[in-house]
């Protein structure tokens, strides 16, 4: 048999200050001078964060502005490296694409064992995960290189 009797709790919680009609602790008065600081000090903290955000801003447009400049000067420099640069980028493509599906291939023939046991997982970042990255480095490189000059900086 199950004893149904309930246990009372070992410690309780009193609250002895002032209630409002509905049986609820009402909130401490507050001067009206304080809340005035209180939204004047968030409005500070928020006006910091703002200049923060600001700073980032500018600190991030003067890189990408800098990067720009300097890769429109080495395009500049070498325009038929940059025409290579393209090519090769589009044959690169290519064979990414080409390695892309056997990678989807083997991870579609292999998904259950690669679940199953971590040699087989491993065994197939070895074989896939070096060479991706590379080509996906060397990739994006290219397509950097001979990405067409930008003629609004």
């Amino acid at each position: 048999m199950q004893n149904s009797q309930r246990v009372a709790p070992l410690c309780t919680q009193v609250d002895i200050g002032p209630m409002t009609s509905a049986g609820l602790p009402t909130a401490p008065p507050v001067a009206n001078g304080e809340v005035t600081q209180l939204l004047r000090d968030i409005l500070s903290a928020q006006d910091r964060n703002n200049a923060i955000l600001e700073q980032m801003l500018e600190h991030f447009t003067l890189r990408q502005k800098q990067r720009r400049s300097e890769l429109s000067r080495w395009q500049d420099a070498y325009p038929q490296l940059t025409g290579q640069c393209r090519s090769a980028a589009e044959a690169l493509g290519k064979v990414q694409n080409e390695f892309l599906g056997t990678l989807a291939s083997e991870v579609n023939s292999n998904y259950e064992d690669m679940m199953d046991g971590e040699f087989v997982l491993s065994e197939f970042i070895d074989r896939f995960g070096p060479r991706m990255a590379h080509i996906s480095g060397i990739l994006q490189m290219l397509s950097h290189l001979g990405s067409p000059g930008d003629s609004a900086s």
